[in-house]
């Protein structure tokens, strides 16, 4: 049951093990991971092309995107608030302008790229059989990036577990999430663990796309990316209208990307003592994403 879970995890524990001191090596190592989720989203558009009754099945995305994110976001924010309660933090925000408008182009870019791949799968006439074979080698290789890059993000285990605000924004996230999914799946009348599978993205959009794509289909790889990608939006708007009264509601929902896109919005309308929570949560979220997607994906195989 664990074998196709294992095989497409390790290569993101090998990475996970290489330290690397070099910063222009983990520069071309970032740089690369950017271009494959770019490569990989493309080829998501192309499998969208190759579904039959393509008008169905991209109602059906939006349905499964729709009850998701909604599932999703009420069982967050009904739980994230008592954390604000229970350990509160004095922000020291400023009022520097933020450049929401270039981060929100950024999201944008991956929409348009998963939009070019299905226009030119409809327009142009070619086999798209390979299509699922490149998916899962290029998979391979951005798990192998995602590990090195997590393994020198530059956070020890002991500045994690200090990190109180950080770890129970994780574990809020990550409970309330998987309720959220298991509330969906019995709404869509799914499987219990694609619904588990599908509630861990945490805020990955890309990463979550793509593992959902490969293990079901591009349905489900569209409709997670859909989900995620809401979730960094809504959050570039949260952030700055609630995290001076409610910091770990704000940071919580921004979830894994709360360690590096949505990071600058929370350290301009935060304060530099929101930032370190940020990134010991984000990481924590971002850590877990593939281990509890392949996990589900293992149990729902």
């Amino acid at each position: 049951m664990f074998s196709g879970m294992l095989f497409i995890f390790a290569p993101l524990v090998v990475g996970y093990f290489i330290s690397i001191s070099k910063k222009s090596l983990l520069g071309t190592i970032n740089s690369t991971t950017s271009n494959l989720i770019y490569v990989i989203l493309a080829l998501m558009g192309l499998s969208l092309a190759a579904l039959d009754n393509l008008g169905e099945n991209l109602q059906l995305i939006l349905k499964t995107t729709a009850v998701f994110f909604v599932c999703l976001s009420l069982s967050n924010l009904a739980v994230l608030p008592f954390i604000d309660r229970w350990l509160p933090i004095k922000t020291d925000a400023n009022n520097s302008k933020l450049p929401l408008s270039e981060m929100v182009m950024e999201s944008a870019k991956l929409i348009l790229v998963v939009g070019g791949g299905l226009i030119a799968g409809l327009l142009i006439p070619i086999d798209l059989s390979w299509v699922d074979t490149a998916s899962e080698w290029i998979l391979f290789l951005l798990l192998f990036f995602i590990g090195i890059q997590l393994r020198n993000s530059g956070l020890t285990l002991r500045q994690i577990l200090l990190n109180k605000h950080g770890m129970v924004i994780a574990i809020v996230i990550i409970a309330t999430s998987l309720f959220g999914g298991l509330v969906s799946a019995l709404i869509l009348d799914i499987d219990i663990f694609h619904g588990l599978a599908m509630a861990s993205g945490f805020g990955w959009y890309s990463l979550a796309g793509i593992l959902m794509g490969d293990a079901f289909g591009p349905v489900y790889g569209g409709a997670s990316f859909m989900i995620e990608l809401l979730r960094e939006l809504i959050s570039l708007v949260l952030i700055p209208l609630f995290i001076r009264t409610k910091p770990c509601t704000s940071i919580g929902y921004a979830g894994a990307t709360a360690m590096d896109f949505t990071l600058p919005v929370i350290q301009t309308t935060g304060g530099v003592r929101c930032v370190p929570i940020a990134i010991v949560s984000g990481f924590i979220l971002s850590l877990l994403v593939p281990v509890l997607m392949l996990f589900f994906v293992s149990l729902a195989g």
